[in-house]
């Protein structure tokens, strides 16, 4: 599920993957991913396991 979301060109978001900004500040700031005015962004050539919860 993805939800509100940026997602640059690479990245891989594996299978039981959710991004959503639901319940997280509006800006946030991760390994492999950030939270920018309550827009989750998954950054060029990142990768997001499985089942990960963003």
């Amino acid at each position: 599920m993805i939800d509100r979301a940026i997602i640059d060109k690479n990245a891989r978001i594996a299978d039981g993957v959710v991004v959503t900004p639901e319940g997280k500040p509006s800006n946030f700031d991760a390994d492999n991913y950030f939270i920018r005015d309550g827009i989750v962004v998954v950054p060029k050539n990142a990768k997001i396991p499985p089942g990960f919860w963003i």
